[in-house]
Protein backbone atom coordinates (compact mmCIF):
# COMPACT_ATOMS: atom_id res chain seq x y z
CA UNK A 1 0.00 0.00 0.00
CA UNK A 2 1.44 3.22 -1.30
CA UNK A 3 1.11 6.39 1.18
CA UNK A 4 -0.86 9.65 0.51
CA UNK A 5 0.68 12.62 -0.61
CA UNK A 6 0.38 14.14 2.75
CA UNK A 7 1.49 11.11 4.50
CA UNK A 8 4.54 11.15 2.16
CA UNK A 9 5.27 14.76 3.45
CA UNK A 10 5.14 13.44 6.91
CA UNK A 11 7.63 11.18 6.97
CA UNK A 12 9.63 13.26 4.92
CA UNK A 13 10.11 15.79 7.58
CA UNK A 14 9.17 14.32 11.12
CA UNK A 15 12.67 13.55 12.21
CA UNK A 16 14.36 16.39 11.01
CA UNK A 17 14.96 19.51 12.82
CA UNK A 18 11.74 21.64 12.94
CA UNK A 19 10.27 19.15 10.48
CA UNK A 20 6.92 18.55 12.45
CA UNK A 21 6.65 22.31 12.88
CA UNK A 22 7.37 22.27 9.11
CA UNK A 23 4.63 20.21 8.13
CA UNK A 24 2.02 21.65 10.63
CA UNK A 25 2.18 25.02 8.74
CA UNK A 26 2.28 23.44 5.60
CA UNK A 27 -0.91 21.66 6.60
CA UNK A 28 -2.31 25.26 7.38
CA UNK A 29 -1.67 26.55 4.32
CA UNK A 30 -3.97 23.65 2.59
CA UNK A 31 -6.45 23.87 4.75
CA UNK A 32 -6.23 27.77 6.25
CA UNK A 33 -8.88 26.88 8.51
CA UNK A 34 -6.78 24.35 10.91
CA UNK A 35 -5.01 27.57 11.54
CA UNK A 36 -6.97 29.08 13.39
CA UNK A 37 -6.07 26.68 16.66
CA UNK A 38 -2.20 26.86 15.94
CA UNK A 39 -2.19 23.14 15.48
CA UNK A 40 1.21 20.99 16.00
CA UNK A 41 1.04 17.41 14.77
CA UNK A 42 2.97 15.57 17.28
CA UNK A 43 2.20 11.59 15.97
CA UNK A 44 1.16 10.03 12.50
CA UNK A 45 1.02 6.75 11.30
CA UNK A 46 -1.78 4.57 10.26
CA UNK A 47 -4.54 4.31 13.21
CA UNK A 48 -3.03 6.95 15.65
CA UNK A 49 -2.70 10.57 15.14
CA UNK A 50 -1.57 13.27 17.84
CA UNK A 51 -2.40 16.85 17.83
CA UNK A 52 -1.88 19.77 20.18
CA UNK A 53 -2.82 23.21 20.24
CA UNK A 54 -1.82 26.21 22.57
CA UNK A 55 -4.38 28.23 24.50
CA UNK A 56 -4.52 31.52 23.31
CA UNK A 57 -7.10 34.77 23.18
CA UNK A 58 -7.98 33.42 19.59
CA UNK A 59 -9.30 30.09 20.98
CA UNK A 60 -11.13 31.52 24.44
CA UNK A 61 -14.52 31.65 24.68
CA UNK A 62 -16.40 34.06 26.36
CA UNK A 63 -14.94 32.88 29.85
CA UNK A 64 -11.92 32.06 29.10
CA UNK A 65 -11.83 28.64 27.90
CA UNK A 66 -10.60 26.12 25.31
CA UNK A 67 -13.92 27.30 22.82
CA UNK A 68 -15.87 24.26 22.17
CA UNK A 69 -15.70 24.73 18.21
CA UNK A 70 -12.22 24.94 18.75
CA UNK A 71 -11.86 21.79 19.86
CA UNK A 72 -13.75 20.59 17.48
CA UNK A 73 -11.44 22.19 14.92
CA UNK A 74 -8.66 20.80 16.65
CA UNK A 75 -10.88 17.02 16.88
CA UNK A 76 -11.31 17.14 12.89
CA UNK A 77 -7.06 18.06 12.69
CA UNK A 78 -6.48 14.83 14.66
CA UNK A 79 -9.22 12.44 12.93
CA UNK A 80 -8.36 14.40 8.98
CA UNK A 81 -4.16 13.56 9.48
CA UNK A 82 -5.21 9.86 10.87
CA UNK A 83 -7.20 9.42 7.77
CA UNK A 84 -4.12 10.72 5.43
CA UNK A 85 -1.78 8.27 6.98
CA UNK A 86 -4.41 5.60 7.29
CA UNK A 87 -6.45 5.52 3.77
CA UNK A 88 -4.67 4.41 1.03
CA UNK A 89 -3.98 6.44 -2.07
CA UNK A 90 -6.78 4.31 -4.43
CA UNK A 91 -9.20 5.82 -1.66
CA UNK A 92 -10.64 8.95 -0.83
CA UNK A 93 -12.42 9.58 2.34
CA UNK A 94 -15.16 12.83 3.58
CA UNK A 95 -16.31 13.25 7.09
CA UNK A 96 -19.75 12.61 7.14
CA UNK A 97 -20.46 13.72 10.73
CA UNK A 98 -19.48 14.59 14.06
CA UNK A 99 -20.65 13.51 17.89
CA UNK A 100 -19.07 15.51 20.47
CA UNK A 101 -19.58 15.51 24.07
CA UNK A 102 -18.13 18.26 26.40
CA UNK A 103 -17.02 16.94 29.83
CA UNK A 104 -15.00 19.29 31.43
CA UNK A 105 -13.42 22.75 31.03
CA UNK A 106 -10.42 23.24 29.06
CA UNK A 107 -8.71 25.92 31.12
CA UNK A 108 -5.03 25.15 28.86
CA UNK A 109 -3.54 24.04 26.19
CA UNK A 110 -5.41 20.70 24.39
CA UNK A 111 -3.77 17.49 23.14
CA UNK A 112 -6.16 15.75 20.61
CA UNK A 113 -5.54 12.22 19.93
CA UNK A 114 -7.34 10.28 16.89
CA UNK A 115 -7.02 6.57 17.05
CA UNK A 116 -8.61 3.29 14.96
CA UNK A 117 -8.68 0.70 17.07
CA UNK A 118 -7.62 -1.93 13.84
CA UNK A 119 -7.18 -0.92 10.21
CA UNK A 120 -10.23 -1.87 8.29
CA UNK A 121 -9.58 -3.60 4.62
CA UNK A 122 -10.15 -1.36 1.89
CA UNK A 123 -12.39 -3.40 -0.85
CA UNK A 124 -14.50 -1.84 -4.16
CA UNK A 125 -17.38 -0.92 -1.48
CA UNK A 126 -17.82 2.52 0.37
CA UNK A 127 -18.25 2.14 4.24
CA UNK A 128 -18.74 4.47 7.46
CA UNK A 129 -15.53 4.86 9.28
CA UNK A 130 -15.90 5.65 12.79
CA UNK A 131 -13.11 7.26 14.15
CA UNK A 132 -12.64 8.30 17.69
CA UNK A 133 -10.94 11.66 19.33
CA UNK A 134 -10.12 12.11 22.36
CA UNK A 135 -9.19 15.74 23.82
CA UNK A 136 -7.25 16.26 26.75
CA UNK A 137 -5.39 18.94 28.94
CA UNK A 138 -2.02 19.58 29.76
CA UNK A 139 -2.98 17.69 32.94
CA UNK A 140 -3.80 14.64 30.69
CA UNK A 141 -7.33 15.14 31.70
CA UNK A 142 -9.86 14.29 28.98
CA UNK A 143 -12.16 17.69 28.04
CA UNK A 144 -13.88 16.60 25.03
CA UNK A 145 -14.61 13.40 23.16
CA UNK A 146 -15.59 13.04 19.84
CA UNK A 147 -16.89 10.55 17.37
CA UNK A 148 -16.63 11.32 13.61
CA UNK A 149 -17.48 9.63 10.87
CA UNK A 150 -15.94 9.32 7.43
CA UNK A 151 -16.42 7.66 3.86
CA UNK A 152 -14.76 5.88 2.25
CA UNK A 153 -14.87 5.22 -1.42
CA UNK A 154 -12.29 3.76 -4.02
CA UNK A 155 -11.42 6.26 -6.13
CA UNK A 156 -13.25 6.07 -10.08
CA UNK A 157 -10.21 5.57 -12.17
CA UNK A 158 -10.85 8.38 -15.12
CA UNK A 159 -10.97 6.48 -18.78
CA UNK A 160 -8.11 7.46 -20.99
CA UNK A 161 -9.76 8.49 -24.57
CA UNK A 162 -7.51 6.51 -27.44
CA UNK A 163 -9.54 8.27 -30.04
CA UNK A 164 -7.96 11.58 -32.19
Amino acid sequence: MGASPTFALWRRLADKPGGKQLFSAAMCLRVPYFGTVLPSVRQLRPGPCSVTAPKWWGVHNHIGTFHAIAACNLAEIAMGMLAEATVPPSHRWLPKGMDVRYVARATTGLRAVAELPELPEFGDEGFDLPVSVRILDARGMTVVTAAITIWVTRKKVRSESLAN
